[in-house]
């Protein structure tokens, strides 16, 4: 900024007050007080895009478990892959064909495909992992090695 041109008027601001002069001193909050608690993109809008299933992970002495929310996805449509100790799970819930999409009042569920990574902790015993698909619940069990497992140890008292 060069001495005395700090009270100059900026040209945006001129431009600004001319097209939106009812604007300049009105607060979003007195719109819709509401406004800052609403997200900025509506779901509904953007139904048919990349989504994540919910995964829930816990741990028993002898395997970490995997439990991923799939409801309406066909088993074809699910891929499980371990590569370089890092378990991927891809796959894609459609929309239903069958219904027009101009009859829905909301959308709310997200469709299309899907990926989740996770990276395995080095006492998973890659060669036993097993996946079950029941019920639009996927359960990745990881048994852990035999030397990563809890020992339990006698102790005597003399």
């Amino acid at each position: 900024m060069t001495p005395g041109t700090f009270l100059t008027p900026t040209r945006n601001y001129v431009n600004f007050m001319a097209t939106e002069p009812h604007r300049l001193f009105q607060n979003r909050w007195f719109d819709d007080p509401f406004a800052m608690f609403k997200p900025t993109t509506t779901e509904e809008n953007f139904p048919l895009m990349a989504w994540n299933p919910p995964c829930d992970i816990y741990e028993t002495d002898k395997e970490v478990v995997l439990k991923f929310e799939l409801p309406e996805v066909k088993r074809d449509a699910v891929e499980v892959t371990l590569d370089n100790n890092v378990l991927t799970l891809k796959g894609e819930r459609k929309f239903e064909e069958k219904t027009d999409r101009e009859n829905y009042h909301r959308i709310e569920r997200r469709y299309g495909e899907f990926m989740r990574s996770f990276t395995l902790p080095s006492y998973v015993d890659a060669k036993k992992i097993n996946a079950e698909f029941k019920e639009g619940v996927l359960t990745v069990m990881l048994p852990k090695t035999e030397e990563a497992r809890p020992k339990h140890i006698n102790v005597k008292v003399n």
